[in-house]
């Protein structure tokens, strides 16, 4: 799979759960390799933006979209990496606040 087609695929998922991918394309298409470099080297779409295991069973939680991406988008407005944002974050109605990381510590170890 491609990024732009990976990103063709994310905005349909997005949207089907109330969410948006963040508008700065070029950002979003790292991501999108980011997560396919992932998939190639652990057989899954681990967060690009986090360390992952290498083993799946570990990573779980960070499998994107990551299960701390509905809490994240709900208080900031958008998820630790950026790449799900609501509607009012793309608009810039939303301060671009850094998002604290929710994974518990050593939770990779």
């Amino acid at each position: 799979m491609t990024p732009e087609r990976l990103y063709e695929v994310l905005t349909r998922y997005a949207a089907s759960v109330g969410n948006e991918l963040n508008q700065d394309k070029p950002y979003v298409l790292d991501l999108l390799r980011g997560l396919l470099t992932n998939e190639e080297r652990y057989g899954y779409r681990s967060c690009p933006c986090r360390l992952g295991s290498g083993i799946k069973e570990r990573d779980k939680d960070i499998v994107c979209p990551c299960v701390y991406k509905d809490l994240d988008v709900k208080e900031y407005g958008s998820c630790y990496c950026s790449l799900y944002v609501s509607r009012e974050w793309n608009e810039g109605s939303l301060p671009h606040r850094m998002v604290p990381e929710r994974r518990p510590t050593g939770a990779h170890d």
